[in-house]
């Protein structure tokens, strides 16, 4: 009997946390169908993996790819990687449910799309969940996706960016339609409760949705409402939460920004230890980088951004309220060697990607406030930036935690085409490799754990059925590397760099990755994957 390829001589690493071990690996259309001394038995294509390591694909458990995916199916950045299974729709914001003509982050709404039938080409052009399942399979991306529905698109659809609580009648809504998402293939909810609309619901608006998630056998994946100065506080809602609905939680990219927060870590470790002892599902992910990433109008004062992107531009061109922002901007106390300006949309500010706040004030003269103003101005609101808040130290007590897994907190992105004219945060294209090589090299974690908390462990936590593992009968996500030289290089100054020593991926039975390279002769097998 032939396989249609066999992997000799791998170097195996499960999954499971087990040591490795030295076999072959026969796979058959989308499955594994063999481990072991394959000897007497020919493939179709052979391979040999001697001296490679052999493991599942890896599970990038926080991801913002939802539209990206339809736009370069491909997927190059997480399958250099070795990524074939994305977990999207994240911190509040998803593609889908955009009912009412939500509207989704600017760089999503920017974009063309593959033409629907009966709708034009021009911006997003799906509206539930469904939709976006059927855009999803005309393109079948490379990669596998899940995805979960965010309340700031569901709370946008309901009530548009009104500034102010929800009425019990608007939270019913927002129930009745995430139910519908459920229903239709959403993993669960999240939130981004430092976001606009979201950062304007109280606790109970929160609660109706996570408690109609939970009764569906969902998850919620949070955003806190602050990683900061009310840090505590918001783990304290967070599991508060969780006690409540008996929901499994993913706390998104935990971390303590700012240098004032930082020694608020033993406490917030303590806390979720604690609610684990206790038997709730709580686990989180982190990226192994000291920036965040996100749009630079964040840093605006509240009530120059509460309503959205539409009251932001207006302040902007306002003399008065403008001048009102550069002096609360020049006020704030923020560092600017601690910004950096990440993707810009204008002629004017493109120059700027890659520097700090610092290098573009001397450049021209302008204050803090004004500096951001200007770039904000030129970008019609969609600048991204990068915040350096966070230490080493902290970052490597929570990677050494055993609950917490790799999140990328990023988009998909390739040097070409309409993504490549963006300037990542380099956590797109290095988080996993990165997030290994500091648990194994800093931290004294083993190699069989560290991929186990990139690939077993999400699996379970998710639910993700017949993934994550090497085992006869589950899909065929693989990944082969060399492990002297699988490591990241994107830096903030060169971001579109592929992570190096991925050798080859199969996603479904499909290799996807031949060689170090993307194979574009080959099948793209990804799929959107739903809970069982």
């Amino acid at each position: 009997m032939d396989f249609d390829f066999v992997l000799r001589q791998a170097t195996i690493f499960d999954g499971s946390g087990r040591a490795p071990f030295i076999s072959d690996v026969g796979l058959s259309g989308e499955r594994i169908v063999a481990v072991g001394d394959l000897a007497a038995v020919s493939g179709k294509t052979e391979l040999s993996a001697k001296g490679l390591w052999l493991f599942p694909g890896l599970i990038d458990v926080h991801t913002h790819s939802d539209a990206f995916l339809l736009l370069e199916p491909w997927c190059p950045s997480k399958l250099l990687q070795g990524v074939t299974t994305e977990i999207g729709g994240q911190c509040g914001g998803s593609a889908a449910p955009r009912l009412n003509g939500a509207r989704l982050p600017s760089d999503w709404e920017a974009q063309t799309y593959p033409v629907r039938p009966g709708r034009e080409a021009t911006g997003p052009n799906w509206d539930t969940v469904s939709d976006y399942r059927a855009c999803f399979d005309a393109v079948r991306p490379a990669t596998n996706f899940i995805l979960f529905a965010g309340h700031n698109t569901l709370r946008k659809g309901v009530m548009g960016d009104a500034p102010r609580a929800a009425t019990e009648v608007e939270t019913a809504e927002m129930v009745r339609r995430l139910e519908a998402a459920l229903d239709e293939g959403a993993w669960g909810v999240s939130t981004g409760l430092v976001y606009h609309p979201g950062v304007h619901s109280r606790p109970e608006e929160v609660l109706a949705l996570v408690s109609a998630c939970a009764r569906r056998g969902g998850m919620y994946a949070t955003h806190m409402r602050s990683e900061g100065d009310g840090l505590l506080e918001a783990i304290d809602e967070v599991l508060d939460l969780t006690r409540k609905t008996g929901v499994r939680t993913q706390i998104s990219h935990l971390k303590t920004s700012g240098r004032a927060n930082w020694p608020k870590l033993p406490a917030v470790l303590e806390r979720i230890e604690c609610a684990r002892a206790q038997g709730w599902q709580i686990h989180s992910d982190r990226y192994p980088y000291l920036s965040a990433g996100t749009d630079l109008d964040i840093v605006l004062p509240e009530w120059a951004s509460a309503g959205g992107n539409a009251v932001i531009l207006r302040n902007l061109e306002d003399a008065q309220a403008r001048a009102r922002i550069v002096a609360e901007l020049n006020a704030s106390g923020r560092d600017p060697e601690t910004v950096m300006i990440g993707g810009t949309w204008s002629a004017q500010t493109r120059q700027w990607s890659g520097k700090t706040l610092s290098q573009i004030m001397r450049e021209t003269g302008l204050s803090f406030g004004a500096a951001i103003v200007q770039v904000l101005r030129a970008d019609q609101s969609r600048t991204g930036a990068f915040f350096f808040g966070m230490c080493q130290e902290n970052l490597e007590t929570i990677l050494r935690q055993p609950w917490v897994m790799p999140g990328s907190d990023a988009s998909l992105r390739a040097p070409w085409g309409v993504l490549g004219r963006d300037w990542p945060h380099p956590r797109a294209y290095g988080t996993h490799p990165r997030f290994f090589r500091m648990l194994t090299e800093r931290l004294n974690v083993s190699p069989e754990a560290a991929i186990r908390r990139m690939t077993g462990l999400p699996a379970d936590v998710f639910g993700i059925s017949k993934r994550g593992y090497i085992r006869v009968g589950w899909f065929a996500d693989i990944v082969l590397v060399d492990p002297m030289l699988w490591r990241d290089v994107a830096e903030y100054n060169a971001p579109h760099r592929f992570a190096e020593g991925v050798q080859t991926v199969f996603v479904n039975g499909s290799p996807v990755v031949m060689g170090g390279q993307l194979n574009p002769s080959a099948v793209r097998r990804g799929r959107f994957l739903e809970r069982t």
